[in-house]
């Protein structure tokens, strides 16, 4: 794992909210199925239980005993979308709910008119010390623009290597080339299946973490659109 933050002091200590005790510990297991729901306005730049203020439109959430900072894998099971967020506080603390959305989660997993949904929760470890959410290629429901626009030819599979970097994705081959050329040895470009488009990839990365890494690197590049994908 890439330089992850320190845990926050005092956050693994147990708690007790409304009669109930609470006890925080690290779960490399934890894999679970239940409801989220999601908070915004009313709490937007009000600190969260990290210290970080809580901004409702980044990719993070609330859990009640994962450590703080860390990073889970969500996926709303009603439609496939996934996101990678990055968990700083505590909640929601209400008995059929497993995790509270950011407004921006919410939003990425089409879970902001319902309000409610049914996900699967994974723990993916410790965040990094910045940023840390990411929109996944599964949550890709919809192609922005009314035409069907054909879908790139899949990532190759590695048995161990799941995340990339899709840098951009460009009309031309040359431009793409151009843009790849940037980026080093390690970028490549790969075509749509009828060439209507063309994207760069950096990767693979066997963990989120050294890929969100990696993907800021390249957003500070000035590729402000780069997104994590997964492969698996």
């Amino acid at each position: 794992m890439t330089d992850p933050a320190p845990i926050v002091s005092g956050t693994m200590r147990p708690y007790q909210i409304r009669g109930r005790w609470y006890r925080p510990a690290e779960q490399p297991g934890y894999d679970e199925v239940g409801m989220a729901s999601w908070y915004g306005d009313q709490f937007n730049g009000r600190p969260t239980s990290t210290g970080e203020r809580f901004d409702m439109h980044a990719l993070t959430a609330a859990h009640k005993t994962l450590p703080l900072p860390g990073l889970v894998e969500v996926t709303n099971l009603a439609n496939g979308r996934t996101v990678v967020l990055r968990v700083n506080d505590r909640g929601p603390f209400v008995d059929d709910r497993i995790i509270d959305l950011s407004r921006g989660a919410a939003e990425a997993l089409d879970l902001l008119q319902r309000g409610v949904g049914e996900v699967r929760v994974r723990y993916m470890g410790r965040a990094p010390r910045v940023g840390g959410g990411a929109v996944l290629s599964s949550a890709r429901s919809q192609p922005r623009q009314p035409a069907a626009v054909p879908e790139p030819a899949p990532i190759p599979m590695a048995s161990s290597a799941h995340f990339w970097i899709e840098v951009a994705a460009y009309p031309t081959r040359p431009e793409a080339r151009a843009a790849a050329g940037r980026l080093g040895e390690t970028a490549r470009v790969q075509a749509a299946t009828d060439n209507s488009r063309f994207r760069v990839l950096l990767g693979p990365w066997p963990d989120a973490n050294a890929a969100e890494q990696a993907r800021q690197s390249v957003v500070a590049r000035g590729f402000r659109d780069a997104l994590l994908i997964s492969a698996r």
